[in-house]
């Protein structure tokens, strides 16, 4: 948690970029995971709550009468029978104090607080039923109409205040960036044949909850890296295969990393494997020379994907022209995500919010309709601040091969005969948090993870 003024300051200038009327922001409640008193743990509070309020506790609700001037912080003190299991916890004054809010009431009192608003109430798209029920009871909204219902100027006010990161948010991020070092360095030892990948996913996971809060998002761990979200089966690792870890770390402020790395289970990589790495680390590295303030993301994921046809036709599994075999979207066979998303609280950054209000503008709309485009999380214009990932990936996927080629789909630009010898390699991601500088950007984290082909055997050898 940051200082009480850091909380006061977010709500006054919330209030200026809305201008009028109530903003409610509903907490999370606890999620069960089979029965009511058995939830999934750790709790994880809403962010744009915590951004605002602070408080992790479950069961609050935040409002601010931006024409009143008043704010308050509702929930219920929990009684003795909690305390008996969970321990004496702050009262709901107390942790309004905390963050600077003078006004505080039991949740009973929300409908009778709102009640006699006459101008606009503000809310943001709900993700939990449970909130969707409470909305509907406020405020008579059915929950299939509540997204659109949802206030676009306070989704506006959000997106601007939560994308540019502060020095101390920065700093949040640095912390899980180091804790993510820590996981992806113990995959990378932990990795040789015969070992389950669930084995290294829960070493990896453990690293996280030890460390910090929790992993920001559900480890990804698999020598199937041609499935973008591969979680740790039972599989057995094997040699002459590769792993891809995808994995990053929330820290007990909430704030998260996201790092990729793929590397083999032998410690070696093969010369076939090398050839794909290499266009993939390419690609990876070269954000750094043109990612700045003042181009759009879209641009810089486009560069990547003109440098990476290239690099595949050199192999022989591209040809023809460039530009043309981009724009139709053929690179997509190889590369059907988008170069990356913003970063924060969230590892996909208030994507709970809209897409089009988090990544995009009236400038940088994608294709939604092309598969690959469709998949672009990030294409607005960068600014000093901007938290983005940078992770480039080539995967060969069987049954996107089978279908592109039974339907002819971009033949003039891909050479299926040979990509059908392919079938068998898996995927290479290479992935980073990039901060976007006043003139350019870097890395963050103090270490850097292995990732040049040299260090990570070397690394493995040790």
């Amino acid at each position: 948690m940051f200082t009480k003024d850091t909380y006061i300051k977010r709500r006054e200038e919330l209030k200026k970029l809305v201008g009028s009327g109530v903003i409610v922001l509903f907490g999370n409640n606890e999620s069960p995971c089979n029965y009511p008193n058995n939830a999934y743990y750790p709790f994880r509070q809403d962010s744009s709550f915590l951004y605002y309020f602070g408080q992790k506790r479950e069961g609050l609700v935040g409002v601010i009468d931006i024409d009143n001037d008043k704010e308050w912080l509702i929930g219920d003190d929990i009684d003795i029978d909690d305390i008996v299991w969970y321990g004496s916890v702050d009262s709901v004054a107390d942790m309004a104090a905390r963050v600077g809010i003078a006004n505080t009431a039991p949740m009973s009192q929300l409908a009778t607080l709102l009640a006699p608003c006459t101008t606009e109430i503000h809310f943001l798209p709900p993700y939990r039923h449970d909130n969707m029920i409470q909305i509907m009871d406020l405020l008579g909204i059915h929950p299939t109409k509540q997204k659109e219902a949802a206030s676009v100027k306070l989704i506006k006010a959000v997106v601007e205040m939560r994308s540019a990161k502060s020095q101390e948010e920065i700093a949040e991020i640095e912390r899980a960036c180091e804790i993510g070092y820590q996981m992806h360095t113990t995959a990378m030892k932990l990795t040789r044949p015969g070992v389950t990948e669930k084995y290294i996913g829960g070493q990896v996971d453990g690293i996280a909850h030890s460390l910090g809060s929790h992993e920001s998002f559900a480890t990804i761990f698999s020598q199937h890296g041609e499935i973008m979200h591969g979680n740790p089966s039972m599989a057995v690792l094997e040699e002459g295969r590769l792993a891809l870890c995808d994995a990053g770390a929330e820290t007990i402020n909430h704030y998260c990393s996201d790092h990729t790395r793929t590397f083999p289970v032998s410690g070696r990589f093969t010369s076939r494997q090398l050839d794909i790495y290499r266009i993939v680390e390419e690609c990876h590295d070269y954000v750094l020379q043109v990612a700045k303030p003042g181009i759009r993301y879209r641009d810089v994921h486009f560069a990547v994907c003109r440098l990476m046809t290239d690099r595949l036709k050199e192999l022989g599994l591209m040809k023809g022209d460039t530009e043309e075999a981009v724009n139709a979207g053929a690179h997509a066979m190889f590369l059907p995500h988008g170069l990356g998303h913003m970063m924060g609280m969230d590892v996909h950054d208030m994507e709970g919010l809209g897409q089009i209000y988090v990544g995009f503008d009236y400038k940088t709309r994608p294709n939604l309709e092309q598969f690959g485009t469709n998949a672009l999380r990030m294409g607005r214009e960068l600014q000093e601040g901007f938290v983005v990932t940078d992770e480039p990936g080539i995967y060969f996927i069987p049954a996107l091969i089978d279908d592109w080629r039974q339907r002819g789909h971009c033949k003039e630009f891909i050479n299926f005969d040979l990509l059908e010898t392919y079938k068998d390699f898996g995927g290479i991601r290479i992935e980073d948090d990039v901060l976007i500088t006043a003139d350019g950007c870097r890395f963050l984290g103090e270490k850097r993870i292995p990732y040049h082909p040299k260090d990570i055997e070397e690394f493995m050898a040790q």
